[in-house]
């Protein structure tokens, strides 16, 4: 295999979890009364902590200037308590997989299929120390199995995230230098992720100048050999922390996965949802089957 299991399986399921951030969820935040796009995506995103202050979220969520997380909570649980944002999410959820997918496809016994795979490698995952994906493995199983599997790859998703901030605090990489080091590999648009997380130019370059500095960064804002080993040791770090899902599903279970998860993920690309320079960094869907 080109990449481990675990980057392999992330690059099919983060496509269906990023269907939360499709432009008609909007209209569900903005139904409770929220203000923004921000204030729907923390709400949405940290609902299933419970009422947490902004500073557990911006530490949780890592890479988010504190003043982006402020501005919308507590502020969002005024509108509606966390159990009502989680009701509405599955709301939401189902309402743009049915759209996307169509409604013979959700109901279809492959994506079934797909959901209790899904949910099995997600109940597996080592939650020890990761505090979103522990929130979202308690919830309960959502009836519906095209729910389920979106609640079971954001389990997955929020677990492997968790497990990168590990490996970046490790690593010493605070959150700019992260959004650094994530668009110097060509990963993701810096301007978008700086923008998006509300940090001012000052604190950006502060950040180059620092990895400059450590031999990390080139002059014309590339990985230097030393930077590109560095990202590629918190990259491996991540993947090897993020195993355990799949060792406890099983090889044969995870490519049936794989392969159950590629049409979605596909359709997915293709409605545009994931544009070039995406924050979450998509690049492709590499293989993960047997050579």
């Amino acid at each position: 295999m080109g990449k481990a299991l675990s980057r392999a399986m992330w690059e099919r399921y983060e496509p269906v979890h990023d269907l939360v951030y499709a432009p008609g969820i909007r209209r569900t935040t903005d139904a409770l009364g929220m203000r923004g796009f921000w204030m729907g995506y923390f709400a949405l995103r940290a609902a299933p902590l419970g009422a947490v202050p902004p500073a557990v979220v911006t530490s949780c969520f890592y890479v988010f200037h504190r003043s982006r997380v402020e501005r919308a909570l507590p502020d969002a649980w005024g509108y509606a308590p966390p159990a009502e944002v989680l009701a509405a999410r599955e709301r939401a959820v189902d309402a743009a997989m049915t759209q996307l997918f169509g409604p013979e496809a959700v109901a279809s016994t492959e994506l079934t299929e797909a959901a209790d795979l899904a949910w099995a490698a997600a109940m597996a995952a080592d939650t020890e120390g990761r505090v979103l994906g522990a929130a979202n493995q308690a919830l309960e199983r959502p009836k519906e199995p095209h729910v389920r599997l979106w609640q079971a790859v954001t389990t997955l998703r929020e677990h492997r995230g968790d497990g990168h901030v590990a490996a970046l605090v490790g690593h010493g990489f605070g959150p700019v230098a992260a959004m650094v080091l994530k668009s110097a590999a060509g990963e993701s648009d810096g301007a978008v992720l700086r923008e998006g997380r509300n940090w001012d130019l000052t604190a950006w370059r502060a950040a180059e100048a620092e990895l400059r500095e450590h031999g990390l960064l080139a002059a014309d804002g590339t990985l230097t050999a030393a930077g590109a080993a560095e990202h590629e040791a918190v990259e491996a770090r991540t993947d090897a922390a993020a195993e355990r899902p799949w060792a406890v599903l099983g090889q044969d279970a995870t490519e049936r996965l794989a392969r159950l998860l590629e049409p979605l993920a596909t359709t997915v690309r293709e409605a545009g949802l994931l544009p070039s320079g995406n924050p979450v960094g998509l690049t492709g869907a590499p293989d993960v089957t047997r050579e």
